[in-house]
């Protein structure tokens, strides 16, 4: 057979690849493993959001291509739930770009702008396609600071004058998948200004901005004036809607960069599926806060009896107000070795903190897609295996 490429052999496997395969290999053994590491929704959507995909479904025209800009409905129903939900006005015809999930935008964001010896300014700590994408466009990875002593918050002030001036895009993510961490306007100010100043795209992964706890709300970077200018921000029906096997997104700002980003996706993709776009409209129009509301409690809960059990597993977390994750640090063992020793002797699955980036090597990711009552028995078998290592 021939050689592979380059670019796949500097490519290491997807970490939740390897970790359900792990899995997997258990069960295959009889082994009831409580997965605590994948942040996959386990609640249902709406049901008049699979009202809307039957109902399309049926209808003989919507089995077709959808067009490589999706169906204009879809981006009328994104550019109202912007308005609705940030006060964010947005051109359904050249400022947003439907995406197959968002990660499939990411990815071809970075295809668009970074090419080989490029650099890509990516969080060390975050999610694991901003650093794996450039790595597949033959970019170079510039990792920025996130101290935990300041929130999470990049640290801007932490890359150099002479990597920022060649750099081709800054990354940014709150809430923050793995950390938890929120961001408020004025910190999107200033990620604004040093992209105006240094001539950088700015990318907003913003999938969580409706999984949030004790009343907080998440803004959105395009609230900020002049964000427009430089910057694009990621929408997903995933976390908001339950909606992750969907795979339905968008990409909302900077008319240019959008343009960019479709002539990539163009010639990888063919649209979504018709009655899937019909089914994200609804779930946008006829959101309302009670239903948020009530779904988030239910991850509050679960969030409140992982964080009870942490300082019994030997492990610490500040409370997150916001996302799907508990993000512990391990305090007496290193925190690779804890994950695999839950998940050999508690049959515990979590998310190693190193998968993130190297930010993350002393923590754990804990997600709570997971029921109350087997969360709760996860904790009680860590407690078992960590009292008794």
């Amino acid at each position: 057979m021939p050689v592979i490429a380059k670019r796949l052999t500097q490519l290491p496997e997807y970490v939740f690849a390897k970790i359900s395969r792990e899995v997997r290999a258990m069960q295959d053994a009889g082994i009831d493993i409580i997965r605590m590491d994948i942040g996959s929704p386990d609640l249902p959507p709406p049901d008049f959001v699979m009202d809307a995909l039957n109902s399309s479904a049926r209808k003989d025209n919507h089995h077709g291509y959808s067009g490589y800009s999706g169906i204009p409905r879809f981006r009328e129903g994104v550019a109202r739930y912007y308005r609705k939900r940030f006060e964010v006005d947005l051109n359904p015809n050249t400022e947003i770009l439907p995406l197959i999930g968002s990660k499939e935008g990411i990815i071809n964001l970075i295809l668009a702008y970074v090419d080989s010896g490029d650099i890509a300014l990516v969080p060390e700590i975050g999610y694991p396609s901003y650093a794996m994408g450039t790595t597949l466009a033959g970019g170079d990875v510039c990792y920025v600071s996130m101290p935990a002593s300041k929130g999470f918050l990049l640290d801007l002030d932490s890359i150099p004058s002479d990597v920022a001036q060649k750099a081709k895009i800054l990354w940014c993510n709150y809430p923050n998948n793995p950390t938890g961490a929120i961001a408020d306007k004025g910190f999107y100010g200033t990620l604004v200004q040093f992209c105006k100043e240094y001539d950088i795209v700015l990318a907003s992964d913003n999938p969580y901005c409706d999984v949030a706890y004790d009343g907080y709300r998440a803004p959105s970077l395009l609230e900020i004036d002049g964000a427009k200018d430089v910057a694009v921000e990621f929408m997903s029906m995933s976390k908001t809607f339950n909606m992750a096997g969907w795979r339905l997104g968008a990409a909302v700002g900077n008319a240019d960069i959008l343009k960019n980003l479709l002539k990539v996706k163009s010639n990888v993709d063919s649209g979504h599926f018709i009655p899937a776009y019909d089914a994200g409209i609804k779930a946008m129009d006829d959101l309302t806060d009670e239903w948020l509301a009530e779904r988030n409690a239910i991850y509050q809960a679960r969030r409140d009896v992982v964080m009870a059990g942490l300082d019994d597993v030997g492990l610490s977390a500040v409370m997150p107000k916001a996302s799907l994750y508990i993000w512990a640090r391990s305090e007496d063992m290193p925190a690779l070795d804890y994950v695999n020793q839950a998940r050999d002797h508690a049959h515990v699955s979590l998310a190693p903190g190193a998968a993130y980036g190297p930010g993350g090597d002393d923590y754990i990711r804990i997600s709570v897609t997971n029921t109350a009552d087997r969360l709760q028995e996860g904790m009680e078998r860590l407690q078992t295996w960590y009292n008794n290592r």
